[in-house]
């Protein structure tokens, strides 16, 4: 099974996901903005679905395939301006530190809503949101620029 999950996971499928995520939440927002409930739900709970998918995937990639070494924007990319690398890091620390905040808020969020506890689950949704969506967005960018930026020559 080792085998052929790490020929489907990858930084690209990561990406893919994080973007489906974004897309599901800009719908979902949409959706209640129109009063259009049933599709909200499915797509909030939806995109819940495909990050914890994303984090599965994303935490076999980085500890099985490819066993707790990290990928240094340098040397994946050394024909990159070195300015390049410090606006890498600094978008990835956002990234991540978000991400890791993203987790309770959106289990809190779905919890909330779900039970139709519909004041708490708005307050904490204005905070949820942008910042679900900002780790969607900015996941996808940390892999454009680590993979597909600067395309080996």
């Amino acid at each position: 099974m080792t085998e052929w999950l790490g020929q489907i996971v990858s930084p690209g499928l990561n990406a893919t996901l994080n973007g489906v995520s974004g897309v599901l939440l800009i719908v979902g927002f949409v959706a209640i903005k129109r009063r259009l409930v049933r599709l909200h739900k499915a797509s909030m709970l939806t995109a819940l679905c495909v990050s914890a998918l994303f984090l599965a995937s994303y935490l076999y990639y980085h500890f099985v395939i490819k066993k707790g070494v990290a990928t240094e924007f340098a040397k994946q990319n050394p024909s990159a301006p070195d300015l390049v690398t410090p606006l890498y890091y600094a978008l990835l620390t956002t990234h991540t530190v978000l991400a890791v905040a993203t987790v309770p808020l959106a289990l809190v969020t779905a919890y909330l809503g779900l039970r139709d506890r519909l004041k708490g689950h708005v307050r904490i949704a204005r905070w949820t949101l942008p910042i679900w969506l900002y780790v969607s967005v900015t996941g996808v960018v940390v892999y454009w620029m680590l993979y597909r930026l600067y395309p080996p020559a």
